[in-house]
């Protein structure tokens, strides 16, 4: 697995990452031996970004990261972040960004984690009540006392990364990011690289539809989030969005490639400062996404990607009304 550089403060991590929200929550029942042994088998591949949250669980996610991280701490870039409020029944209370939140949320991370240091510490959304200087001057802060290496933020706007940048040096945006999910390609990332700031997609493969794996609706574990939370998946909107992601399975299979891996590849060959972190909890889907970083893609394979699907295809929106006002802000 290569490395990239994420920004321009020294951060280098591998060319791909491993997102562990679904170990825990939202996506279907949880089997935690089958997690860590996931985990355990990126770090083999060369998959050493491993991003997680405090929210996710709630709390429990950042303690399973922990537990696979014993004794290999220094293998992994590991990233976490702070600012969606939860509460230990799982209850969302909103977001945080206020100083002392910021100082109590990275102290909690650090001991459900296990570690001394966190490599990039996000804030996860930005809160509309706290002006931005506040909350990066309280992460500028846990950088000088040697609890955080690097700090980013996700789902920022415009705006809100200028002025977290002046305060102190973003290293990393992440937001969503995909074939089905290409907001960003207007202004959030050519921002970005004006200022020498890495870009981190999150649900590179369309929450699942980029892998082809579903047919319909009845295909998602009865456990499974994602049907009641996404406007994508909703029943007017999940077969024209099956049919969407099979257009591109004939590119892929000219290039001996699955289709999520080809979704993957599309990301890598959108810039060398662009590193997806797909989420899985099994080590079958872990290694077949790994595989997508030797996927070499032609001008001519890209053209016909965007030829079959072109920007803002997806059918609906990627979350509802109230968790679409939590980003870009």
């Amino acid at each position: 697995m290569q490395q990239r550089n994420l920004g321009s403060e020294g951060l280098v991590v591998s060319s791909l990452g491993l997102g562990c929200m679904g170990m825990s929550e939202f996506y279907g029942t949880s089997d935690e031996g089958e997690s860590i042994a996931t985990i355990h088998r990126a770090i083999e591949l060369g998959v050493t970004f491993i991003d997680t949250a405090d929210m996710y669980g709630p709390f429990t996610n950042e303690k399973l990261v922990g537990k696979a991280m014993e004794g290999r701490r220094d293998e992994v870039q590991l990233a976490t972040k702070f600012g969606n409020v939860r509460g230990e029944d799982g209850s969302f209370k909103g977001v945080r960004g206020d100083a002392a939140y910021v100082r109590e949320c990275c102290d909690a991370s650090l001991r459900r984690l296990g570690v001394d240091h966190i490599d990039l510490y996000y804030q996860h959304r930005v809160d509309p009540d706290t002006p931005i200087e506040e909350t990066v001057g309280a992460m500028k802060e846990l950088v000088e006392a040697g609890k955080v290496r690097y700090i980013g933020l996700s789902e920022a706007g415009p705006e809100s990364i200028r002025r977290a940048n002046a305060t102190h040096p973003v290293s990393a945006l992440q937001s969503e990011y995909s074939l089905f999910t290409r907001d960003v390609e207007d202004e959030i990332l050519p921002l970005c690289r004006e200022l020498g700031i890495g870009f981190v997609p999150y649900s590179p493969l369309g929450r699942g539809f980029l892998t082809g794996a579903w047919r319909t609706i009845e295909d998602l574990p009865e456990s499974d989030t994602r049907s009641g939370r996404f406007p994508r998946f909703s029943r007017e909107n999940f077969q024209k969005n099956v049919e969407l992601a099979d257009r591109i399975r004939d590119v892929a299979k000219e290039k001996g490639a699955t289709p999520g891996q080809l979704a993957l590849a599309w990301l890598l060959h959108q810039g060398e400062d662009i590193v997806p972190i797909p989420g899985t909890k099994r080590r079958e889907r872990l290694e077949e996404n790994a595989g997508a970083a030797d996927v070499r893609l032609t001008e001519e394979d890209l053209r016909r990607i965007e030829e079959a699907m072109p920007k803002g295809s997806a059918s609906g929106e990627r979350y509802g009304e109230q968790m679409m006002r939590a980003v870009n802000r």
